[in-house]
């Protein structure tokens, strides 16, 4: 069984831990997701498709990601996650932390953070060994290409994603 760690409102550890996926958050509770923008020497960027047997949003679009489990940091937590859904492995020192936010849900008892990280690689497609379990299909994409999926409705949280996705430079560093 996974856990994770809960925190505060300000993103602090509270020493409780919940089982993983179970929505019964109260009010000022949150968990930690992070996702991770990976973009080729190109610019491109590695998207994957949801399996179609998921509960929730099957055969749409995303970033890699996942929960950040009870006792692991944030950092950790989105090298595991790109290494399970990708095959492909980073350092922390070929990406960085661009975006946190978070979303209160209390309707749903979902609340949570999520840290966006940002990693150059100079990979191909056929560097990419997608975790079969998770995801059905994975490309290279454009900018333009996410957006248009985006406005489509088929890229998951592509609001939050969107002023992300066009940055300057194409070697991670900002121009």
């Amino acid at each position: 069984m996974e856990y994770w760690d809960i925190y505060d409102k300000e993103k602090h550890v509270t020493g409780r831990r919940m089982i993983r996926n179970d929505w019964h958050m109260k009010p000022g509770d949150y968990h930690l997701t992070v996702l991770a923008l990976i973009r080729d020497r190109a610019g491109r960027i590695l998207i994957t498709q949801r399996k179609a047997d998921k509960e929730w949003a099957p055969l749409k679009w995303e970033i890699p990601g996942g929960g950040v489990r009870a006792g692991e940091r944030s950092e950790e937590a989105v090298l595991r996650e790109v290494a399970e859904e990708t095959g492909l492995h980073f350092t922390m020192e070929q990406g960085r932390c661009i975006h946190t936010y978070r979303s209160d849900s209390p309707a749903e008892q979902n609340n949570y953070f999520v840290d966006i990280y940002e990693f150059w690689g100079d990979f191909t497609q056929a560097d990419v060994r997608i975790q079969d379990d998770e995801v059905e299909a994975f490309r290279l994409a454009s900018p333009q290409e996410i957006g248009a999926l985006g406005e489509r409705g088929d890229f998951l949280h592509y609001h939050r994603l969107e002023g992300l996705l066009a940055r300057p430079g194409s070697s991670g560093e900002e121009a």
